[in-house]
């Protein structure tokens, strides 16, 4: 195990340096000037090209790419993400900032997605061609092909403007409000959990369905095993193997959700950090919220591999 998790994560590392240099590229192709977010509205008549030049100097935008790029990651290696050209402050204090935010949306997507889809396609597993599995397959493909910007905007329409039961957006923290909080995160989570919620329902049904045909389930059954017991402690936790994969690799489709969701809902999470920093040129939170998403997603990968040998005792890792 040690040796297949210290190879897991060697190999990451030209993954993390990909994607930082695609984003640090792509991020200076943008049209602008990063240097006028150093400068206030009302003071960028009084500054002078010369006086923008020396902006430049003094914040390294005047070097070279190659050379900016390399100066980034060894700050990075040295847990330095760089200060923001909007508000000077640390990028990682930034995102440390609103990081619970966007963890608790992220985590009470991912919650309500699996008490739905998991009950779902072992439902729709059990049934397989008769009307209950037509009708938890329909919510897997409604979850898979409805956008996440239409399902929250017809959630908000609903719930916010006409039946007016949860509030239509922003934010209360927990400590301050817990019902209040909760009520508040209820729709953007459900909005960000559909599709996961379709593939994860999907997978789970046809794992359920293959590991019911297996030999020891038939034998369970043949012993008189309930079929409860049959259902969940012989077929379920060996189904849940493929589940986890699902899981883990759309992960990162909920993390790259939060950037939408918590537009359309007024969240103040990471996401929305990081599309006022796009749109503001401000590359280094870009750069280090793209780092932080890169590291967690193959974090989580990771964890994944490791939880696959307590579902199955047949996997090992040599």
């Amino acid at each position: 195990m040690a040796r297949y998790l210290s190879t897991r994560i060697i190999t990451a590392v030209p993954v993390v340096l990909l994607v930082t240099l695609l984003v640090f590229v792509m991020g200076h192709l943008l049209p602008g000037d990063p240097v006028l977010q150093l400068v206030l509205p009302e003071e960028a008549a009084r500054f002078t090209q010369a006086d923008l030049a020396r902006l430049r100097a003094a914040y390294g935008l005047d070097r070279p790419l190659p050379a900016q790029y390399v100066s980034w990651l060894w700050r990075a290696l040295h847990a330095d993400l760089g200060r923001s050209l909007r508000n000077r402050r640390p990028v990682d204090r930034l995102i440390e900032e609103r990081l619970p935010v966007t963890g608790q949306l992220a985590a009470m997507a991912v919650l309500l997605s699996l008490a739905c889809a998991i009950p779902l396609g072992v439902v729709a597993a059990l049934h397989a061609g008769r009307p209950e599995d037509t009708l938890a397959s329909t919510v897997g493909l409604l979850g898979l092909s409805v956008p996440s910007i239409f399902t929250g905007t017809v959630l908000l329409f609903v719930f916010a403007y006409v039946l007016r039961v949860l509030p239509a957006g922003g934010y209360v923290a927990p400590a301050q409000a817990l019902g209040r909080n909760l009520l508040g995160m209820l729709m953007p989570a459900f909005t960000l959990g559909t599709a996961f919620m379709g593939s994860v329902m999907r997978v789970t049904r046809t794992s359920v369905v293959e590991t019911l045909r297996m030999e020891y389930v038939t034998t369970a059954r043949a012993k008189g095993v309930a079929e409860r017991r049959v259902v969940g402690r012989h077929a379920l936790r060996n189904a849940l193997v493929p589940v986890t994969t699902i899981v883990a690799l759309q992960i990162g489709g909920v993390l790259g959700g939060t950037f939408i969701t918590e537009q359309i809902f007024a969240i103040p999470g990471v996401g929305t950090l990081a599309v006022g920093s796009i749109f503001a040129r401000d590359f280094p939170v870009v750069q280090g919220v793209v780092m932080f998403f890169a590291l967690l997603y193959l974090f989580i990968n990771l964890a994944a591999d490791v939880c696959y040998a307590w579902l199955d005792p047949r996997i090992r890792y040599d």
